[in-house]
């Protein structure tokens, strides 16, 4: 038997940044974003002894425990150590993890991989989850266990999935408003984005604690009361399929956040923005805390392709995705089925065997 998780990484439109206290704590934080088809999985094979062992696919790491021991963060997949012990792992396993995208892209990654482990963890011992149970549990382990810098937004936008416009007032008090947004309007806004890879990743926790320290700054907390208005009007604009100003807005929100911390941008990727602004997108905005990883840029129809030109021209690497509106989920594969060496059919004109 194996169990699987899954949880999908997400884009955010506007209002990053404002899911970080102290500003949602005493101003209230807001975000519009989606979830898209990259994702998180996790995969438990239990065992009948007590070792569990522990597999990082994407860096070809494999750390081992045992049930008997205490769990110790020593910094080698300290994710997984936390989430065995938030969930009172008693029984031996082995844990496979994989991730559509690196760490530092801005999609994420690593509450996305929290909240898959959790999921998987959960359907192996039985427990039921809502998706505000499953995202309080990802960012406890995570910003509090592990004491990882960083907002509330990318474990509630895992754990819900699809278009979401979230209010953050602090801890066990978060507002999820899931987003009815026309299919035409889907569509549409889908065909006319181009998600670009910077080629750099970044360490968020270093972009946030800046971030933090200038909040008693007026500039930088302007731009934050800012970039927290333009969530709802970008939410406004999107209801109603106005893109074009769609577009504008993510524009005047990125402006806004680049001020409230000098590390959210460098020269590399205000290049790669002032290359596609001059090939004819109407905004964009950088994902994630800054410094790198992934360029969301909004371009009409008729200039997408010179857009997509002038990014590459520019060393950006243009990546195929697309919105995913299923939340976190797991599921059980049975391996016991995929054990057949032959298949048989019967057919009334004879018997045909199909060696496998």
């Amino acid at each position: 038997m194996v169990i699987r998780g899954r949880a999908p990484l997400r884009i955010s439109f506007g209002g990053g940044g404002t899911d970080v206290a102290p500003f949602c704590v005493e101003q209230g934080g807001a975000i519009i974003g989606s979830t898209i088809n990259k994702y998180a999985y996790c995969s438990i094979v239990p065992r009948k002894d007590d070792q569990i062992i522990v597999h990082s696919l994407d860096f070809d790491m494999t750390v081992k425990y045992n049930t008997r021991e205490n769990y110790v963060y020593d910094g080698r997949l300290d994710l997984v150590t936390a989430a065995l012990k938030a969930m009172k792992i008693k029984q031996g396993c082995e844990v496979y993890l994989q991730c559509d995208a690196p760490p530092g892209s801005g999609l994420g990654t690593s509450s996305t991989v929290m909240v898959a482990l959790l999921i998987a963890m959960a359907r192996w011992k039985g427990v039921e989850m809502d998706a505000y149970h499953l995202a309080d549990l990802a960012y406890q382990v995570e910003r509090e266990d592990l004491g990882i810098e960083g907002g509330y937004q990318d474990q509630y936008a895992a754990a819900f999935g699809g278009f979401n416009f979230i209010e953050f007032y602090g801890r066990n008090n978060v507002v999820v408003n899931p987003l009815r947004i026309k299919k035409d309007i889907l569509n549409e806004l889908q065909y006319n984005l181009l998600l670009c890879y910077t080629g750099n990743i970044h360490v968020s926790a270093n972009i946030i604690k800046d971030q933090v320290r200038n909040y008693e700054k007026k500039d930088s907390f302007d731009a934050m009361c800012e970039v927290k208005a333009l969530a709802y009007a970008i939410k406004d604009q999107l209801l109603k399929g106005n893109l074009n100003g769609f577009g504008k807005l993510l524009d005047y929100g990125w402006q806004s956040k680049k001020r409230m911390s000098d590390k959210i941008s460098n020269c590399q990727i205000d290049e790669l923005y002032e290359e596609a602004i001059k090939a004819g997108a109407l905004g964009g905005k950088l994902l994630g805390a800054g410094g790198g990883g992934y360029l969301l840029m909004y371009c009409p129809y008729n200039v997408k392709h010179k857009v997509a030109a002038r990014m590459e021209a520019a060393g950006g690497q243009l990546t195929d995705w697309n919105f995913e509106l299923r939340s976190a989920q797991a599921w059980i594969a049975d391996e016991t089925r995929w054990d057949y060496d032959q298949v048989d059919v019967h057919m009334p004109n004879g018997d045909y065997r199909f060696h496998l």
